[in-house]
């Protein structure tokens, strides 16, 4: 069976396959693993904290050999009055997501995580939010701090992290670069950030067998009598060389766009 890699989260992960790095990752290990979506747009770590054993059923006849996990825009948004809405503390946001770093990381000793921390915003994108005195409602402060406490809580378990806050924010002039759709979601360039240093922490993992795509052997990669013949009378081999394929697709520092 295929290897598979899990993408748990909330609207970063569910909006991922459109135009986004789920469906970077979707192309590039087409032949390689089976790149499974759990994005629920809108949720926060407590609601998904109630349902981690359900996605990830410790009695799966198959336990993935990767996940990538995302939560924390939502959480940070300001709690509202009537006491409803996606607002999580600061606290609970990171034992949350504790809980459910630990019952992944109890699912199989071949199962990988990588957690993606709370990405900045640009307040002045986001449409309807400035409060009743002019103040902005999410803010980039926010972000920070549950993107600082989603980083000491993968130190803490020995889990690898990309630190999307200060990632996304030491590119140049970032936020008139297009990174940002509404000001909070991702358009095709930022999510070309998150799948390069997606990439990079594949590449470099002393994970044994490797996760990089380029390390892993395709399906049905072996020379046929089939394989495309070139101009110059030669079989190619194709299964291994991703399309387009004149776009350096293993070195994930080169731009795609």
């Amino acid at each position: 069976m295929r290897p598979q890699f899990v993408l748990f989260g909330s609207s970063i992960v569910q909006y991922s396959f459109y135009q986004g790095w789920g469906a970077t990752l979707s192309h590039l290990y087409a032949r390689k693993a089976d790149i499974v979506l759990r994005g629920y747009a809108g949720w926060n770590s407590r609601r998904a904290l109630k349902v981690v054993d359900k996605v990830f059923p410790k009695n799966a006849p198959k336990q993935p050999e990767l996940v990538i996990v995302y939560f924390g825009g939502n959480d940070s948004t300001p709690p509202h009055k009537s006491g409803y809405g996606p607002h999580v503390p600061l606290d609970e946001y990171k034992e949350n997501m504790r809980k459910i770093a630990q019952h992944i990381k109890g699912l199989s000793e071949n199962t990988r995580i990588i957690f993606l921390s709370t990405p900045p915003i640009d307040e002045a994108k986001i449409k309807e939010n400035m409060n009743e005195f002019g103040q902005p409602i999410r803010t980039n402060e926010e972000c920070r701090k549950y993107s600082k406490a989603c980083l000491e809580m993968c130190l803490e378990e020995n889990i690898k992290a990309i630190d999307l806050w200060n990632l996304i924010q030491r590119k140049d002039n970032w936020k008139n670069v297009c990174i940002f759709d509404d000001g909070i979601h991702l358009t095709a360039k930022g999510n070309e950030i998150v799948s390069n240093e997606i990439l990079k922490v594949l590449k470099v993992a002393e994970w044994k067998p490797s996760l990089y795509w380029m390390e892993m052997p395709p399906e049905f990669g072996e020379d046929s009598s089939y394989d495309p013949i070139s101009s110059f009378g030669v079989k190619t081999n194709i299964s291994n060389i991703p399309f387009p394929y004149h776009l350096q697709w293993d070195n994930p520092f080169v731009s795609k766009l």
